[in-house]
């Protein structure tokens, strides 16, 4: 299967937490310093961390909620890097001063009237999947439609979960700070795999580099 490159990058303390209010906290500019060496050209983020930094706090609730029920896609302009969020059912308000480079990837049971508004607001969509969303298929239309090459998956906990359990990443990149979370309870930086999965997710190092003071980045690729 053609696709682009996928990378999951994250921040976590060396207790492999990725709370975001603890990760601020800990060193300096490393993971962007980090994430711009990456030469990524997208980035996917999950829903959770969308309504923590970047979406409306209030959801957006439409007068038909029936599902829009087909693939499809809509790209509002061009653009060299793009910034994706996935968003199963079609609920994330967006501010005005959103980066207009913004895709919103749900699935079929998305509403057609919040299909709509991210029209009227501008903003690019995807539409893959019937129940959940489709991350292949969602990851070829952003090859061949938005031209993206290199993907970075940035959080949090689950989404990168859910690319590690289908088999979409190629890179693993971690930037340990220099700290402890120990907090019981908080998502560490992958999540959600099935209790039942008992045989670990092998993988090769590719390197391991200082950065700032005390942060230690490692890259891995997957066996």
């Amino acid at each position: 299967m053609k696709r682009p490159y996928v990378i999951c990058h994250m921040m976590a303390s060396i207790d492999g937490r990725i709370d975001c209010a603890m990760t601020e906290q800990v060193g300096g500019n490393e993971y962007y310093e980090a994430l711009e060496m990456l030469c990524i050209d997208t980035t996917i983020e999950g829903k959770t961390t969308a309504v923590n930094h970047y979406a409306e706090k209030e959801l957006f609730v439409p007068k038909d909620d029936t599902p829009v029920g087909r693939e499809e896609f809509y790209k509002s302009h061009d653009a060299k890097r793009w910034e994706a969020v996935v968003d199963t059912r079609g609920t994330l308000r967006w501010p005005e001063d959103d980066t207009p480079d913004r895709i919103c990837i749900v699935s079929q049971q998305a509403s057609r009237e919040y299909l709509d508004y991210l029209r009227q607001r501008g903003i690019s969509y995807i539409v893959t999947g019937e129940e959940t969303i489709d991350l292949i298929r969602a990851l070829t239309i952003l090859q061949c439609e938005f031209g993206s090459e290199r993907i970075g998956v940035v959080g949090g906990g689950h989404i990168n979960g859910s690319f590690l359990r289908e088999g979409l990443l190629d890179e693993v990149s971690m930037l340990y700070g220099a700290a402890i979370d120990g907090r019981e309870g908080f998502c560490a930086a992958f999540d959600g795999i099935e209790a039942n999965h008992t045989r670990p997710y092998m993988l090769r190092l590719k390197s391991v580099r200082q950065m700032g003071d005390d942060s230690v980045w490692i890259r891995y690729s997957i066996k």
